[in-house]
């Protein structure tokens, strides 16, 4: 039985793995992995399908403005095992995050993903021709599903991330640390 849950620390490296097999390193040189970079998700909407304690799905959304003053959460990725696929994982962790992010007055939801697949959720390009990436991309592939009618109408201009940022520790914290590792180490 596969469970939907929200992810937890201890699922990183699990969902990282996925990312890997599904989408491999070049999934890191996507224009909407700029949006993502030194980014937190949106609380709460970082979920984890699960199979016999096993990885087996993920999606995530991050908050961005699909233009200037229109905030929007960017889905993505979306990964499922591949033996997993066509028993209804991606649609069930779509479902619920769309469901969640509704329940939490989101007013549109973003994506650059295949619209095939993504019509069946409300995702279309028919509200999305006049925003841009901060990178190339394949427009027919900007997706916008919205949340509340009218959220994504006039919307036009640079997509950026607006999402809390990961703090990373300093550079010069960062060298003192690796100095205080070294001289614990010659000193035992």
């Amino acid at each position: 039985m596969v469970t939907i849950r929200n992810e937890t620390h201890r699922d990183v490296e699990a969902r990282e793995q996925l990312l890997d097999c599904v989408w491999g390193p070049s999934r890191f040189e996507k224009t909407a992995e700029r949006l993502r970079e030194d980014r937190s998700p949106a609380a709460g909407l970082s979920l984890i399908a699960e199979q016999d304690g096993k990885v087996v799905g993920t999606v995530r959304l991050w908050h961005v403005c699909a233009g200037p003053g229109r905030p929007a959460l960017l889905l993505g990725p979306l990964a499922v095992d591949e033996d997993c696929r066509n028993r209804g994982i991606g649609s069930r962790l779509m479902r619920r995050a769309i469901g969640i992010a509704g329940r939490r007055g989101h007013d549109a939801l973003l994506l650059v993903g295949d619209a095939a697949y993504y019509q069946r959720f409300g995702f279309s390009a028919a509200k999305t021709g006049a925003l841009q990436l901060p990178g190339p991309f394949e427009r027919p592939r900007l997706l916008g599903c919205e949340l509340k009618a009218g959220s994504l109408a006039g919307t036009r201009g640079l997509i950026s991330a607006t999402g809390r940022s990961v703090r990373k520790p300093p550079f010069n914290m960062l060298v003192a640390g690796l100095a205080g590792i070294q001289a614990a180490r010659h000193a035992a």
